[in-house]
């Protein structure tokens, strides 16, 4: 008895543990394995011979797991043509992105926390130029640097790249939240100086959105198909994407005589995504922490 009135007793409205929605799991755990069916399906059909492409089930490994051999294949294809073209891809990625995320950040701070003239018509232009598809620009694009000849140079590629007005919309109100004027206020009134100021106390404020911005950049750029292929007519510059849409060519030409080249084809796409996964998982903490930015009230 003495025990039981020790006992502390419950408090009375006390939350209980959510209860998890079984209409929820099912939709997410149907959207999970609608994600996952293609990426299983290529690490499957990559490990397949030529031969087991034609003699087995999608999504059944083949007689022989070939996965190492289609690597090798795919490396040797036209004296290492892959590697030329993935090393392009981590160069438009790295010039390309790079600076989009830093010139998206330095515009995106500027808009949200100075005051000058024009700064609505800064907004306007911004907001509009998300609206437009970047497939749009791209003839005018050709046009405008076939005039200088900047056309299948990797310049073609990268100075569109540089600039991401969905980037730029995010760090603007990113930094409208993440940094309080009070703060800067307080960083002059010590006698910081405005550069002082950005790097020494906003920029580490700044980490979450710049790292979601450079995810957004990362991927567009990494996944840019439409500029490479209408800037780019030589071999030696072109991405994995319009290399791997050579290849595909190759293979699928009404002409007589072509080896098929499946196997190459689905294990460079492979090879493909393995660099965007590594840089979601190793980005993730940072990103989920920038979403959710701002979501608790004190």
């Amino acid at each position: 008895m003495a025990t039981m009135r020790n006992r502390p007793r419950a408090r009375k409205g006390a939350a209980s543990a959510p209860r998890p929605s079984i209409t929820l799991t099912i939709v997410t755990s149907v959207f999970v394995i609608y994600a996952l069916i293609p990426l299983v399906w290529l690490f499957i059909s990559a490990t397949k011979t030529q031969q087991d492409y034609v003699s087995t089930f999608g999504f059944a490994f083949g007689d022989t797991f070939a996965l190492f051999e289609n690597i090798k294949q795919t490396f040797a294809y036209r004296n290492g043509i892959f590697a030329r073209w993935f090393l392009n891809t981590i160069l438009y990625v790295v010039v390309g992105a790079g600076g989009a995320t830093m010139l998206a950040v330095i515009g995106g701070y500027g808009l949200a926390k100075f005051k000058f003239p024009g700064r609505r018509g800064v907004i306007a232009l911004v907001m509009g130029a998300i609206a437009v598809p970047t497939t749009a620009l791209t003839v005018p694009l050709f046009l405008m640097f076939s005039r200088v000849g900047l056309v299948d140079t990797p310049w073609a590629v990268i100075i569109p790249s540089l600039i991401t007005p969905f980037g730029f919309y995010l760090m603007w109100v990113f930094a409208s939240e993440a940094i309080p004027d009070e703060l800067i206020e307080a960083a002059r009134v010590d006698g910081s100086g405005e550069f002082s100021t950005f790097f020494r106390i906003s920029l580490p404020l700044l980490g979450p959105g710049i790292v979601t911005v450079a995810l957004f950049a990362i991927v567009a750029t990494w996944n840019n198909y439409f500029l490479p292929l209408i800037m780019l007519t030589s071999e030696k510059w072109k991405p994995l994407t319009t290399g791997l849409n050579d290849i595909k060519l190759q293979t699928y030409s009404a002409a007589g005589g072509v080896t098929p080249l499946q196997n190459v084809i689905v294990t460079g796409s492979l090879l493909t995504i393995i660099p965007l996964i590594i840089a979601f998982l190793f980005l993730q903490r940072y990103w989920q922490s920038g979403l959710s930015a701002g979501s608790v009230k004190e």
